[in-house]
């Protein structure tokens, strides 16, 4: 399967090689590992866009997981090189949405599909608007 649907923007790509700890008895990813994928994923395109996670914590502000969801096509193994296509596919007052896609290395072979919702909180976990100055990092 080639990629042919329409991803928002801006999008980030993670690149990742798949190591023998993130594999299970049967010698393929573990699924929960691809919510770490999402996360490593997430990270990447927070950075991609000027600022790490760490300094959006450090202005007071946590996107906390509210939901996931993961759907496996193919199996992915040890030692395989996979691509992580991320962006944000929805805002609401308070939360976002990011989807996530897996691939093999040459990007034909789709691995899985997802998404992660984040509340947008203050330091006391409670819901609160998501700031401007972020969403115009993303």
């Amino acid at each position: 399967m080639t990629i042919n649907k329409i991803f928002p923007t801006p999008d980030a790509w993670l690149n990742h090689s798949v190591s023998y700890g993130e594999t299970d008895a049967m010698g393929v990813v573990y699924y929960a590992e691809y919510l770490h994928f999402f996360e490593r994923s997430r990270s990447h395109y927070i950075r991609e866009r000027g600022m790490s996670y760490s300094v959006v914590e450090e202005k007071g502000i946590f996107l906390p997981v509210r939901e996931a969801s993961c759907r496996y096509r193919t199996p992915a193994r040890y030692d395989d090189m996979l691509n992580i296509h991320v962006g944000i596919s929805e805002w609401k007052k308070a939360s976002i949405k990011f989807i996530y896609d897996i691939y093999k290395a040459d990007r034909t072979v789709h691995i899985a599909s997802g998404f992660t919702v984040h509340a947008c909180v203050n330091t006391d976990g409670r819901p609160v608007r998501i700031p401007e100055w972020l969403k115009e990092i993303f």
